[in-house]
């Protein structure tokens, strides 16, 4: 008979011991394999995380960084000539880094060539504007006078970060492509309560709304695209740059300066912006007493 018992059937001390210190060492595998496992799977995440940065940035870059584009047409001079009965002188689109070509004052020395740089977020622009568009309209009118508005954006900094002047100018631009012949009534219409500086300014759907009630009709879908896609941002900044660098053509004037900078016949005015009188004194002196007697003359006294 043999002696011994359930205690027999237990793991002797030692070998518990070692049960035990295989346990812990194969814990310890495991741990490391899932600290290795947990390591890939965060470099992974943040290798994804910085290629989505990544696209994101080159996707914003693209946005804010578009290749520049044909400027729009009838503008080839960086600015849109309008001559008798208020009918544009068309001309094809400037082509990105192309040199402008300056429109060609008139021969006869008969006819005031007025050439106006305007910021449509600038007020004495609208002192300009709303005290000498209406004479200015009729001399043109009448084939008295030719007018050129050259649109700038030295003021986009001053619209509480909505870059007016810039979308501004960009929808002059628009309308000057799709209707021309309606540019001057838009160009007017810029000026009727128009926006103060530091302020965000009209919107694209009030810009949009403006070019409607202001007359244009044809090709309201087109302009009003162009408006909001900013077609014309990248000419607008070029034609800017090369009005605030100059020199400025047919003129001795070496840059604009500032806005409005008005020009007759090469010459540049300095008179008051509120006195119509002075203007159309202006106007006549530097064109001269050449006029003949079937053509209407720009006089000392405002049309109205």
């Amino acid at each position: 008979m043999t002696t011994g018992g359930l205690s027999d059937k237990r793991p002797s001390k030692n070998q518990r011991r070692d049960a035990a210190r295989e346990k812990a060492k194969q814990f310890r595998v495991d741990q490391k394999k899932k600290e290795r496992r947990n390591k890939v799977l965060l470099q992974g995440g943040v290798g994804l995380a910085a290629i989505g940065i990544v696209v994101v940035v080159a996707l914003v870059i693209m946005n804010s960084i578009r290749p520049a584009v044909p400027g729009p047409a009838n503008m080839a001079s960086d600015g849109i000539l309008l001559g008798e009965g208020m009918t544009a002188v068309t001309t094809s689109a400037l082509q990105p880094e192309a040199t402008p070509v300056a429109s060609k004052p008139d021969a006869t020395g008969t006819v005031a060539n007025i050439r106006v740089y305007v910021d449509y977020l600038c007020p004495f622009c609208g002192d300009f504007e709303t005290t000498n568009g209406e004479q200015i309209a009729k001399w043109v009118e009448s084939g008295a006078a030719t007018v050129e508005i050259h649109p700038i954006a030295i003021l986009t900094g001053r619209s509480a970060g909505s870059q007016y002047s810039l979308r501004a100018a960009n929808a002059a631009a628009c309308v000057a492509n799709y209707s021309p012949d309606d540019f001057y009534a838009f160009n007017s219409a810029m000026f009727v309560d128009q926006p103060e500086e530091n302020t965000v300014g009209r919107s694209d759907a009030d810009l949009q709304e403006l070019v409607k009630n202001s007359g244009v009709s044809t090709s309201l879908s087109q302009i009003d695209t162009c408006i909001t896609d900013e077609t014309y941002k990248s000419w607008v900044i070029a034609a800017t740059d090369r009005a605030t660098g100059g020199p400025i053509a047919n003129s001795p004037l070496e840059a604009i300066a500032q806005t409005p900078t008005v020009l007759v016949d090469g010459k540049q005015y300095q008179g008051s912006l509120g006195d119509p009188k002075e203007f159309a004194a202006f106007v006549l002196q530097s064109v001269g007493e050449s006029y003949s007697t079937s053509t209407p003359t720009p006089s000392a006294t405002p049309a109205g």
